[in-house]
């Protein structure tokens, strides 16, 4: 539930501070005892004004502390240039690690179902006019369905090596792992990984298979899945500096947006 201030009436300012102009929000709160400042955005503060001051009071104390807001506001710019995704670009997806561009077409004489296909560097979605599937769920099936192959390939590979066998292997879409080891010995994995470079794919895979050998994080587990993909430290390297650009959201809603129209 959102703090009492938040759901307060609040009426927005332009204002000059030094020079820069930016957004004041001024909130009236009966709860407030003192004037206060917030900034959580670069270009707007919200002012919390007591009932019993007024609007005037509000102002002069946010310009008293003109120096101070104007410091926070650089810390918020700052924070949202780190945080800030790579930004996409409109009909492509990565796929193995490149970006791949997307196109849509549409005739209007196709009955079928919604084809993909991957070819000369680039994915086709073809697509008609009674067509119940959105291009964009029809690429990301076709991409679940591209990870489901690659990674129950490399289960196979790497659970022959370590001598044990998974009981299941989900493909899901779990929003903060990669991959999971669970109990029971079923393996699950985050479809998202058929964006990634082959060599990440394959490190996942390779941690939560060992994990059914070795089920702690100790030496010797490390050791192991060193000795099996020599590429390990690579891979956690690559995927701290990119896993925001995993997120399949922006990229299908790129495709979505993307109506190439008849070639």
């Amino acid at each position: 539930m959102p703090p009492a201030e938040a759901i307060r009436p609040s009426v927005l300012h332009q204002v000059s501070l030094d020079g820069r102009e930016l957004t004041c929000r001024l909130v009236r709160s009966k709860a407030a005892t003192r004037l206060r400042i917030k900034v959580s955005k670069p270009d707007e503060v919200e002012l919390i004004v007591p009932e019993r001051r007024t609007d005037g009071e509000g102002f002069a104390f946010l310009t008293a502390n003109a120096a101070w807001v104007l410091e926070q506001l650089e810390r918020a710019q700052r924070r949202l240039v780190v945080r800030r995704p790579n930004p996409r670009v409109l009909g492509q997806v990565l796929l193995g690690g490149e970006t791949v561009p997307v196109q849509v077409i549409r005739l209007d004489t196709w009955l079928a179902p919604n084809r993909i296909t991957l070819q000369d560097g680039e994915i086709q979605v073809t697509t008609g006019p009674h067509s119940r599937t959105a291009p964009a769920r029809s690429l990301e099936n076709w991409l679940r369905k591209r990870a489901r192959e690659q990674i129950e390939q490399y289960v196979s590979e790497v659970s022959r090596r370590v001598k044990r066998l998974p009981g299941k292997v989900y493909i899901m879409d779990q929003r903060t792992k990669w991959g999971n080891c669970s109990g029971l010995g079923n393996l699950s994995f985050n479809w998202r990984l058929v964006m990634a470079p082959d060599f990440v794919l394959r490190y996942i895979v390779t941690h939560e298979v060992v994990h059914l050998a070795i089920p702690d994080h100790s030496q010797r587990f490390w050791l192991t899945v060193q000795s099996l993909c020599p590429s390990a430290e690579r891979a956690r390297q690559w995927l701290v500096a990119n896993a925001d650009r995993l997120i399949m959201a922006d990229c299908i809603a790129a495709v979505a947006q993307e109506d190439i129209g008849q070639p």
